[in-house]
């Protein structure tokens, strides 16, 4: 071969390595990255000092997002990450500048009690999921709606772990029903309000996580205090607003519940049961999204299963994204590394398949990407 026609080959090359060509090499991505974009968690700290155990997750171990809170649960104290809106999107923004694939930015944003961002902290005044449910205006709920994306998309938060499709079977329910947090006992106002929600942050470039598949809105306990048994109060009604909503395509991730329900599972709670998750929500329901668990470390789940069996049954199961919140009873700087090792683990003893942990990472890097994160 010719002098000058091997130098032609090997510039071609460097120039196809140089636009990011689909060489196998180039494109290739780590195992351990892809089991650590799995893993979502909550942190201390409202600005970003070097040594932050939150930068190491982000950087080192390459997290796939972080979850924000107002008040921390463990020392009943405030500020946990928010303190003003200018305060929040600086932080934002660091958190970001630490991530080489951009990180999801999470938070519980329903509005009413679940609200996050509070007028003391300067952030626009929410109302609860009962109040506009029982107006059941869309002109109303658009309104809250888009103030809602709005306020996200300024701060840089870019997945909100609402609306809450849950039906308000149990007005008592300790954690839905008493605290405002369904529409209504209606499916159909359940569907138009979750709509216009999702709407709205979809415009504005948000993650909307419907909440709490197949239904938490009939239970008498509230999970994130122990075992929470719907047997004999859920009804398959309560699939309605997931049903619709993926039909619609207005459904584009969901979150599951920590209940059991015998007639779905005789053995697992939700968050942990692949007759739930895969079988009915991705074979019947035909949901193609993102599944993120409820918060691991919420007492149905945590108080009952070691963390190797509860992380093992949850992707079996089919869920996406582990959500630790470090925000119930225990905060724990090492529970990212601890549940990446623990995935990685389980992969090397054959329990989980390499090729469940890929199908994972596909959802995560489409949501990505569909939602331009990068920007």
């Amino acid at each position: 071969m010719r002098k000058d026609l091997i130098c032609l080959v090997f510039l071609n090359i460097s120039l196809l390595l140089i636009n990011g060509m689909p060489l196998k090499a180039q494109s290739r991505v780590e195992l351990k990255d892809m089991v650590a974009q799995m893993v979502l968690v909550g942190f201390r700290g409202t600005v970003l000092s070097p040594d932050s155990p939150i930068i190491k997750d982000i950087e080192s171990q390459k997290i796939g997002g972080v979850i924000l809170y107002d008040y921390d649960v463990p020392s009943a104290s405030r500020p946990r990450n928010i303190v003003s809106a200018n305060q929040l999107k600086n932080l934002v923004s660091d958190l970001q500048s630490h991530a080489e694939i951009p990180l999801f930015i999470a938070i519980d944003q329903e509005g009413g009690k679940v609200n996050r961002l509070k007028t003391r902290y300067g952030f626009p005044r929410s109302v609860e999921a009962a109040y506009l449910g029982e107006l059941n205006n869309g002109d109303s709920t658009r309104y809250y709606a888009s103030l809602t994306a709005e306020t996200l998309k300024k701060s840089g938060i870019n997945v909100n772990f609402a609306p809450v499709l849950d039906i308000n079977v149990n007005p008592e329910c300790p954690v839905i029903g008493k605290l405002g947090r369904s529409f209504s006992y209606c499916p159909d106002v359940v569907i138009n309000q979750a709509a216009i929600f999702y709407e709205e942050q979809k415009a504005k470039n948000i993650l909307t996580v419907n909440k709490h598949f197949p239904g938490h809105g009939s239970s008498r306990t509230d999970s994130h205090k122990g075992f929470t048994d719907i047997t004999a109060t859920w009804s398959s009604l309560e699939l309605d607003p997931y049903t619709t909503l993926i039909n619609q395509h207005q459904c584009e991730a969901i979150m599951t519940a920590h209940v059991y329900n015998a007639n779905l599972d005789s053995i697992w709670p939700a968050t942990l049961s692949y007759a739930v998750n895969t079988e009915l929500l991705r074979g019947k329901l035909g949901f193609e999204g993102l599944i993120f668990s409820d918060d691991m470390m919420m007492g149905a789940i945590a108080d009952i299963y070691s963390l190797k069996v509860a992380i093992k049954q949850s992707i079996m199961a089919g869920v996406d994204v582990l959500v630790f919140s470090n925000n119930i009873k225990t905060y724990d700087d090492k529970i990212a590394s601890s549940a990446i090792q623990c995935i990685l683990q389980l992969i090397h003893e054959g329990e989980i398949p390499e090729s469940r942990i890929r199908e994972s990472w596909q959802r995560i890097s489409e949501s990505k990407k569909m939602f331009n994160l990068h920007e």
